[in-house]
């Protein structure tokens, strides 16, 4: 399954511009649906202060304040900021799942499953490739 040139988000682009923009791992991850290895992504082990954005578009997605050691080998929060993601119904391998994707530019960022930590009580499971960290202060 892949996310088409959808005009209901805000940022759009063709399919040669969005391979021409993403390396070939975003672009599986964010255009095709795809999933990193897990425990391969550098941000696994960021613990600075700042913010998480789609690797595809640069919306602000999560606060590092909000990410949390989940052991399940990918980045994990437990709270999205705002209207920075929407999720839908994912019914591959078999089983259904609640897909999160960028609201801006429907960028398949990961699954958000409801063993997180509290306040929430979500784990929003993103892979690494399709975000970016800025550093905060």
């Amino acid at each position: 399954m892949q996310v088409s040139n959808n005009t209901e988000f805000p940022v759009t682009k063709a399919d040669d511009e969005w391979r021409a923009a993403l390396t070939p791992e975003q672009y599986h991850v964010l255009r095709g649906h795809g999933t990193e290895r897990p425990h391969s992504s550098p941000l696994n082990a960021e613990h600075r202060p700042g913010s998480f954005a789609c690797a595809g578009c640069g919306h602000v997605l999560f606060e590092a304040e909000t990410k949390f050691e989940s052991g399940c080998g990918w980045p994990s929060f437990f709270r999205p900021l705002a209207d920075s993601v929407e999720e839908s119904a994912d019914r591959s391998f078999g089983m259904t799942r609640t897909e999160v994707h960028c609201a801006q530019c429907g960028g398949h960022l990961g699954h958000v499953f409801e063993d997180g930590p509290a306040p929430t009580g979500l784990r929003y499971c993103m892979n690494g490739v399709a975000l970016t960290f800025e550093p905060g202060t």
